[in-house]
């Protein structure tokens, strides 16, 4: 397994366990918010909004708050209102960086990404500089020690799911953004145990690091990913596991 797989693998296993359940909770109601704007309030027909829900129970957040998220996504509540957007950049050693943004000050976001690139040895990139270098997929992991590999293939490939791989305590499956649901829905009506799921970004193509340019790079993700603003990070860098185990330690 590469390092970034186990670099975008923990972030999921974090997000469902992470001590700063303030900060990931307010994440979280923004990407219910503006999903319910752009798209409506009936999860069924917002596939958006549905990868929301999903993510918002998975970090255990109660539905009574995810109600009234919606609401205010719908204008049913009043509250605060949140532009999409995307940047791009590169990392130290050329690795692409894409971010999505949620944000209710363009100028604040703006400003914020272009001084944590800065400061970490990245810099920011034109509009479609990187983004073709990544792929939407959905994702949803489920505990390695809850069922075995040919019992997850069973109840998995029939639903839609594209592939199956082994990633640290957990078996990742990837399929197309808009089968995620309904292969969540029959994987939980076989009884799989869900860990996470969500539609992200994965890369198509890798860059190798060495030791000195891996410890840049997860300084750079882990600024970006402490920015309020900052919804989601993707990275195509490729670190060794003995090196990621050393830098990441």
């Amino acid at each position: 397994m590469s390092g970034h797989s186990k670099w975008a693998t923990t972030k999921h296993q974090k997000a469902v366990k992470d001590a700063r359940r303030g900060k990931l909770f307010a994440k979280l109601i923004r990407m219910v918010e503006v999903a319910a704007r752009d798209g409506g309030g009936n999860p069924d027909a917002n596939p958006t909004l549905a990868d929301a829900i999903s993510r918002a129970r998975d970090a255990s957040m109660p539905n009574d708050t995810i109600e009234r998220a919606i609401k205010r996504g719908t204008g049913e509540l009043e509250g605060v209102t949140y532009e999409s957007l995307t940047y791009e950049g590169y990392a130290p050693g050329g690795v692409a960086v894409l971010l999505e943004v949620m944000t209710d000050n363009r100028n604040r976001a703006a400003a914020e990404v272009r001084r944590v690139f800065t400061k970490n040895g990245g810099t920011l990139g034109e509009p479609g500089s990187v983004a073709w270098m990544f792929a939407k997929k959905g994702i949803i992991l489920v505990p390695r020690d809850s069922i075995s590999e040919d019992e997850l293939l069973s109840a998995a490939m029939e639903a839609g799911a594209e592939d199956l791989t082994e990633e640290s305590d957990s078996w990742k499956l990837s399929c197309q953004p808009a089968d995620l649901q309904s292969l969540r829905a029959a994987l939980e009506e076989a009884g799989v145990q869900i860990e996470s799921s969500q539609a992200t970004m994965e890369p198509t193509m890798v860059v190798p690091l060495e030791a000195d340019n891996a410890s840049q790079v997860l300084r750079l993700m882990d600024a970006l990913e402490e920015s309020d603003d900052v919804q989601e990070v993707y990275a195509n860098f490729d670190i060794p596991d003995e090196i990621m185990a050393e830098v990441a330690g």
